[in-house]
């Protein structure tokens, strides 16, 4: 057996079967013998005419495991095929189920039509599949959304037509851009006894929010999805110009309850007892949101007395359940508070913070043991899928045992 060292092929024979094979060199010389290749496993020398054919056939005839490996090996990752470069067409099914997909996301999820020019967004989409061309944003704003609109709203009416019975929420809201709008959500149970609830429209309202016009828009939801209006159940707030409205055709009427317990709750909050004590608490509570040292001294007391480290609320004017949020919070921390109001430090910055006496935190106690039924109320009748008007009297009624407690602390 020939005993010289085989050396590697050159460089520029790239085929994966060099591997296996190389080249002795020339008697006497550094040059390589190109007339005969020699396998690296067995020494078998095999003619060499410029092609990988002779070794190929070496390797599957005496090598068939090495031949394996060779079909099975995958493409290089920097490898691009032909499909890559072949864009998808339009009109193929494939880019039509991702174009509707991309228009779920922007209908379901909120999101503005430009978000298909985002770097991000497009550098994922061509992770995805680099053959889809993503549509402009003008194709979703004026034609993928619009139809995707229209098609969900052919479902929404046709369900509409098949159920007995249809009842509607109407509130009207203000954008922070300053323009009023009506929403209106209907709710009806399927034939599979399934309640349903789907947000018909969101539409702008120019006109003076009187009975008259309110009542003209009942009429243009109802003949626009094909709905009888003396056939509907409308539930609204409690503000006087619903209350007429729902009277100029004596519809079928119900106040939201859950509203009734908001001006429950918000006249109580205004009673001159609890409007003192939560003066003097969102006192305490804005202290501590505007100074550093404060608040660095309130944490270092949570961990000392084993609290929990949270920080103090403050209530929000628009929202009755924050107060009772900031009392139940305040009262939670209470020795916390005491503790750094005491401090040297902190008296330095705040001379004029006081806490609250006893007495105070006696009726603290008393006004968040009355309101915590009716938030408990107000988060079962807001359930999304609840059938809430059988809750009704038992929320009642739950508010009715907390009434004497609710007087004593006024």
């Amino acid at each position: 057996m020939d005993e010289r060292e085989i050396q590697p092929a050159p460089s520029s024979l790239k085929a994966k079967v060099w591997r296996h094979f190389g080249f002795y060199r020339m008697p006497g010389s550094t040059a390589l013998d190109m007339t005969h290749t020699v396998c690296k496993l067995c020494k078998t020398k095999t003619k060499y005419f410029g092609s990988t054919t002779n070794a190929r056939a070496h390797i599957t005839r005496h090598h068939p495991e090495l031949s394996d490996t060779e079909q099975s090996q995958p493409p290089a990752a920097d490898q691009r095929t032909l499909q890559c470069f072949t864009k998808l067409p339009a009109n193929s099914e494939r880019a039509k189920n991702i174009t509707r997909s991309i228009a779920c996301f922007i209908a379901k999820d909120l999101r503005p039509c430009s978000v298909v020019e985002n770097e991000g967004f497009v550098c994922m989409l061509q992770t995805a599949e680099p053959r889809y061309a993503i549509p402009s944003r003008k194709f979703f704003t004026e034609t993928a959304v619009p139809q995707l609109y229209n098609e969900t709203k052919r479902k929404v009416a046709s369900a509409l037509t098949e159920t007995t019975r249809v009842a509607l929420t109407c509130d009207a809201w203000t954008s922070r851009a300053t323009k009023s709008f009506v929403t209106f959500t209907a709710h009806y149970i399927t034939h599979m006894w399934v309640l349903e609830s789907r947000v018909l429209q969101s539409r702008v309202m120019h006109e003076s929010h009187t009975a008259i016009n309110v009542n003209a828009m009942f009429h243009s939801v109802a003949n626009e999805w094909e709905l009888t209006v003396l056939d509907l159940v409308i539930v609204t707030d409690n503000a006087a110009n619903m209350l007429a409205a729902a009277q100029i055709d004596n519809l079928a009427h119900i106040t939201c309850f859950a509203h009734t317990l908001n001006l429950a709750a918000q006249r109580a909050l205004k009673l001159t007892t609890v409007s003192r004590l939560l003066g003097r608490i969102r006192r305490i509570t804005g202290f501590f949101h505007r100074s550093a040292i404060a608040n660095h001294e309130l944490l270092e007391k949570q961990k000392f007395l084993q609290l929990l480290v949270h920080k103090l609320k403050t209530d929000v004017a628009t929202r009755w359940n924050s107060a009772l949020d900031m009392i139940e919070r305040f009262l939670k921390q209470q020795p916390a508070i005491c503790a750094v109001l005491l401090s040297p430090q902190v008296r330095k910055s705040g001379s004029d913070i006081c806490t609250l006496s006893d007495t105070d935190i006696s009726t603290a106690e008393e006004i968040a043991s009355a309101l915590k039924p009716m938030k408990d109320a107000t988060h079962i009748m807001s359930g999304f899928y609840a059938y809430t008007l059988s809750y009704c009297s038992f929320a009642c009624s739950i508010a009715a045992r907390h009434g004497g407690s609710w007087r004593c602390c006024c």
